[in-house]
């Protein structure tokens, strides 16, 4: 597929109902119970970080991030990172990570978490977290919890707890 068959824009609020069907498609009625759909209940994206990837007038893709604190330090919670099945394996989904990394970076953020797939989410500079280092909430595999540093050594002495960044961390 070329570039110029492809196009990144941004998120609009046209583009909802598509986006969460595709979401809905892609990882079922299940996922409201994972870890990372969880800290995203009720704490809505920020759209200017969030983009759909069109083919002509086809959204073939789509890719959000949420502010979360990990401890008490800011970032983002990649994710939903969508692609419709037919468009898999074709630079669909790094396109919109590069997007979406790269609008973080130059809009001041120095951190993203994802639970995800380190030999696919590598190839976009996302590392594995130490274990023990950050928790979800709920269960998730921690070899499957990943960061990546927009700002070198913004992860330095980062530790804590993912939760939204309206969530109050609790007393100890």
């Amino acid at each position: 597929m070329s570039e110029l068959d492809l196009t990144i824009v941004p998120e609009s609020p046209s583009d909802a109902l598509a986006v969460e069907r595709l979401n809905e498609r892609t990882f079922g009625p299940g996922r409201y119970a994972r870890s990372a759909y969880r800290i995203r209940e009720g704490r809505g994206h920020l759209p200017e970080l969030s983009f759909v990837a069109r083919i002509g007038t086809l959204m073939v893709g789509s890719i959000r991030l949420t502010p979360v604190c990990i401890g008490d330090t800011p970032a983002l919670l990649l994710g939903p990172l969508t692609v419709e099945p037919p468009f898999r394996s074709r630079g669909v989904g790094a396109a919109l990570m590069d997007r979406a990394l790269k609008d973080a970076r130059a809009n001041g953020h120095k951190l993203v978490v994802l639970v995800g797939d380190e030999p696919y989410y590598g190839r976009s500079g996302f590392k594995r977290i130490p274990k023990g280092q950050v928790k979800m909430p709920g269960p998730v595999n921690p070899a499957r919890l990943l960061v990546n540093e927009l700002v070198p050594g913004a992860f330095d002495g980062v530790t804590g707890l993912i939760r939204p960044d309206w969530v109050e961390p609790a007393a100890n």
